[in-house]
């Protein structure tokens, strides 16, 4: 008769010592529960108009606007560091904002011309577009108001379809609409399979909260300036809510969403985690600008050791169930993982 299985209850000290496996290197690596790669790692990149044109955002130190030429060029290191994806976001000269938003789906725009020439140049590396018009409106919403500020909904998608079909158009691999209205997903794959593009993804920012540490991003693309002291609450999610999560990435998927978002990144990782435990679908989780902001700071002050507050937050939302995470520390922490390995 075999003996009963040992709950883990009943596992007591000295014949259980935790840190026994903790006492070598060796052993720590071989019972390690999560691992992080470049696999694991997207780099959003700000590009905008001319050429060899390079601008720093002061509040996200290291992270630069690019032109499209200086860009590709960027994108080979990535190729090379082994970062699988892009996610790209136009920064929109004044000129080129109205009310509706109408430049998003110019097939000459700024994000389609980057598409191309990343695809022709890096065709490995997967681009990924942002869906959204607050670049391209004069009041920084994510989409067409009305005459008291509301975003209204149906309208929006339908402007949101066109931009994702210019985007296919231009060779995106992945669509990304950002945007938190309702019915986009669905939309936008009747239109992409309407159109033939059967295997462009769709990642779906299906629960994107309504946070303050969206602000360094803004300031990134010039959509800061155009919402002035307005917000993005009537379609961003309330933070206090986690059930209501579950319901919005069970709704994009059931429209066709092959990838769901969740963001800001380390203050909502109990939501990245319900995600993959009660959905288990491929779960993305972005760090934000505010976020990474944060970090940059204190280690510039010395507060906090840059490297490793880098990789310890990355890992947090491996563990937390994260597949893939967007990060403006992509490009360095895959550096330091090719260090580390090397030596």
């Amino acid at each position: 008769m075999s003996k009963p299985r040992l709950a883990h209850s009943s596992r007591a000290y000295p014949f259980t010592r935790l840190r026994r496996n903790r006492a070598s290197d060796f052993s720590r690596r071989l019972v390690r529960e999560n691992q992080l790669s470049p696999d694991n790692l997207i780099f959003p990149v700000f590009v905008l108009e001319g050429e060899n044109q390079r601008e720093s955002v002061p509040s996200m130190p290291g992270v630069e606007r690019l032109s499209v030429d200086l860009l590709v060029e960027q994108a080979a290191e990535l190729v090379e560091l082994g970062i699988p994806a892009v996610a790209l976001f136009p920064v929109v000269p004044a000129e080129k904002k109205n009310l509706s938003g109408s430049g998003a789906w110019d097939s000459d725009g700024l994000a389609q011309r980057a598409v191309r020439a990343l695809k022709k140049a890096h065709p490995e590396l997967g681009v990924i577009t942002d869906v959204a018009l607050d670049p391209f409106t004069t009041h920084g919403q994510d989409g067409i108001i009305d005459n008291d500020g509301y975003v209204l909904n149906d309208v929006t998608v339908e402007a949101l379809v066109n931009q994702a079909l210019s985007h296919a158009d231009a060779g995106a691999d992945v669509v990304a609409p950002s945007d938190m209205m309702d019915g986009r997903v669905a939309a936008i794959r009747e239109a992409l399979e309407g159109a033939g593009y059967v295997n462009t993804r769709i990642l779906a920012y299906s629960a994107k909260y309504a946070s303050s540490y969206y602000g360094p991003f803004r300031d990134a693309v010039g959509s800061a300036a155009n919402l002035g002291k307005g917000n993005k609450a009537t379609y961003q999610m309330d933070p206090a809510n986690s059930d209501e999560a579950i319901h919005e990435v069970a709704m994009d998927l059931a429209e066709g969403a092959d990838m769901v978002m969740i963001k800001p990144g380390m203050p909502y990782l109990d939501i990245v985690r319900r995600v993959k435990t009660e959905l288990q679908v491929p779960t993305f989780v972005y760090q934000v600008s505010g976020e990474y902001a944060m970090h940059m700071a204190a280690a510039q002050n010395g507060w906090l050791d840059g490297d490793a507050v880098m990789m310890e937050s990355l890992m947090a939302m491996r563990r937390a169930g994260a597949d893939g995470i967007l990060t403006y520390f992509a490009v360095r922490a895959a550096r330091l993982m090719r260090e580390r390995q090397r030596s």
